[in-house]
């Protein structure tokens, strides 16, 4: 049972029983829920044009609907109709959700394939604090399309073929990592390189004393090298081009890093619940970068400048809106849009033509309808750029969409990016510990101690809600303790909700997995305020799912899903739900505990939280 579908197109049956054109019309939940559930304004939108007063014409309607058990109409100044939803028909409609293997969320009508690039860690270096959006934000955002229906693929895309690996082997052959590879009278060059590579299996030779600490300390030295010594930049663009060539055994090393990188990165998006189908980088590209620069080249898209092939992406007239700092600053501009480098003056590649080889990779394995990539908004530019190029050599077909999501940074209390109080990056895995101390702490609290799991779920659950909740393209505070209360627009909260829902159900003697509904003949029938706005609650739940897919920002699930447990919390702490003697309010009750359960564990799976048994 779709409630608002069905006041839709009662009220279009009224207006059209008037000989007016419904076009237009619309139904929305109320924004003053003590007078109504649902409100339309159909009648102050075309009174002038019917040169009728708004709200005769809403009383107009009103009177031309049928009479029926589910739903009451009224005329309101200064024209809207406002529709209350009857306890029977929200009996029903908790009763289809209950049954409904999507939990009455609404599908699409024509699911695609949606292909969803996040996490984009970059090989050799620590994940950090910096890292923790995209995969928060890209997991949300692809369980939300599977759950309205669509087909979702996912690939962690590493950034594993640029400038910072030749920092980091030039750093690490400068301090003596690579002995092994090198004999002492080998020239750096490519030349005696090659020569090398036929006379010896590098892949052999292990890459003794380089661990991930080991790596945490050679690319940060070597990056501020870079900065001061220019010969040390040169030679690092001449290794991150002997890797994209395949040159030896620069190629090798390479290959090496990679694997003890990805083992370290995969373990740490593990902990926050996210999952990859693929864990392609750049490097996987590669194999289509001459064909795709080629595409250019035929086309007559591409010219070169200063060494370099440009792709020219502006369009006439065209000027780069400027973010605003407040809503009172006046509206700036940047230049037109700047050309696409797809090609550097040495031949070496970059992020855009990797980008664009790599749809072209992904249009060749998978085709997919859609590609959403999700990173910081700081490459907005970037992606569109990349867009465009895709579009103008067709490389992403004319019916395909792509889209960036660009997320704004986690700050301090401060208000400034998050780091340690010596000011350097916080890292990823001690982010993850600091919440998992805490929420350890929270749980000893509650008598529930040495349990590290819980924890986890509790504390990942916390951050991950805490960032969701916010409008996704600004800037929020990370405040673990505000994060982590059991009480407000929390993840504890929810999951404390399902806990105790889990307790009500264990003493009743019911399933927790929802088979109690059917051997114990569990039906509702709403008949108290407190019930109502549990129904009320879910249907604006369930209308949040697509609020949340079109906006593709996860703040409306976020909050609705708080709703249905504020509301839930408030019907138990004003109902004693296992002490009731009437036998038929006690399994309408126990029948609503269980609906609030599955739809607020349906809701944290969506957002890639974990709900728990107990708390």
């Amino acid at each position: 049972m779709s409630i608002k579908k069905e006041i839709y197109q009662i009220l279009c049956d009224a207006v059209k029983g008037l000989g007016i054109d419904a076009e237009g019309l619309s139904v929305a939940f109320s924004n003053r829920p003590e007078l109504c559930d649902y409100q339309c304004n159909f009648a102050m939108m075309c009174a002038k044009r019917l040169n009728e007063k708004p709200f005769d014409l809403a009383e107009k309607i009103v009177k031309n609907i049928k009479k029926t058990e589910f739903f009451e109409f009224l005329a309101a100044n200064p024209g809207f109709i406002n529709v209350k939803v009857t306890d029977k028909a929200l009996s029903e409609f908790c009763n289809d959700v209950a049954v409904d293997k999507n939990l009455g969320i609404e599908q699409v009508s024509k699911p695609r394939l949606v292909f969803f690039d996040y996490g984009g860690a970059n090989v050799a270096k620590e994940l950090h604090v910096g890292h923790l959006r995209s995969p928060i934000v890209g997991e949300a955002l692809k369980r939300l399309h599977f759950v309205r229906g669509d087909r979702v693929l996912s690939d962690m895309h590493l950034g594993d073929y640029g400038l910072q690996m030749g920092l980091t082997v030039l750093q690490l052959k400068i301090d003596g990592f690579l002995d092994a590879f090198f004999e002492k009278t080998q020239k750096n060059d490519e030349k005696s390189a090659k020569k090398s590579e036929k006379s010896v299996d590098f892949s052999k030779i292990p890459l003794e004393n380089v661990t991930l600490d080991v790596l945490n300390d050679e690319y940060p030295k070597a990056s501020k090298r870079k900065d001061v010594d220019e010969e040390f930049k040169k030679k690092a663009d001449e290794i991150t081009l002997f890797i994209q060539k395949g040159v030896e055994p620069y190629y090798t090393i390479y290959q090496k890093i990679r694997q003890l990188s990805v083992v370290e990165i995969l373990k740490n998006y593990k902990l926050l619940n996210c999952e990859f189908d693929y864990t392609f980088g750049e490097s996987d590209a590669q194999d289509y970068i001459d064909d795709t620069i080629q595409i250019f080249v035929d086309r007559k898209l591409a010219r070169e400048s200063e060494g370099a092939l440009v792709v020219d992406v502006a369009r006439e007239g065209e000027h780069i809106p400027i973010p605003k700092k407040s809503e009172d600053e006046p509206q700036r501009f940047k230049n037109p849009m700047p050309p696409a480098i797809i090609k550097k003056y040495n031949g070496g590649d970059l992020y855009a033509t990797t980008d664009i080889a790599t749809v072209a990779m992904r249009n060749e394995k998978d085709v997919p309808d859609e590609i959403v990539y999700i990173t910081d908004k700081r490459q907005d530019t970037h992606f569109e750029q990349v867009f465009r190029c895709c579009k103008l050599a067709g490389i992403s077909p004319e019916g395909q969409k792509l889209v960036h999501i660009g997320f704004g940074t986690m700050n301090g209390k401060d208000g400034k990016p998050f780091k340690t109080r010596s000011g350097d990056v916080v890292r990823l895995k001690d982010v993850v510990g600091l919440l998992i101390d805490k929420a350890s702490e929270k749980l000893a609290a509650n008598g529930i101690k040495g349990d590290a799991e819980l924890a986890r779920k509790i504390g990942v659950g916390a951050m991950k809600f805490g960032d969701l909740s916010n409008t996704l393209e600004k800037d929020y505070v990370f405040d673990i303790e505000k994060f982590l209360s059991f009480d407000g627009k929390t993840g504890p909260y929810i999951q404390y909700t399902i806990a105790r829902i889990n307790s009500i159900l264990s003493k009743a003697g019911l399933s927790q997995t929802g088979r109690g509904q059917q051997n114990g003949g569990l039906c509702v029938d709403i008949q108290t305020v407190e019930e109502k706005n549990i129904a009320l609650a879910i249907l604006k739940l369930n209308s949040a799912y697509q609020v949340s897919y079109d906006a593709y920002s996860l703040n409306s699930l976020c909050l609705a899903t708080f709703e249905l447990a504020s509301a839930f919390s408030t019907f138990y702490n004003n109902h004693k739900i296992l002490t009731e003697q009437n036998e038929k309010r006690k399994k309408s009750m126990l029948a609503i505990c269980l609906l609030v359960k599955k739809c607020l564990e349906k809701a944290l799976w969506t957002l890639g939280i974990d709900s728990v048994e107990k708390m």
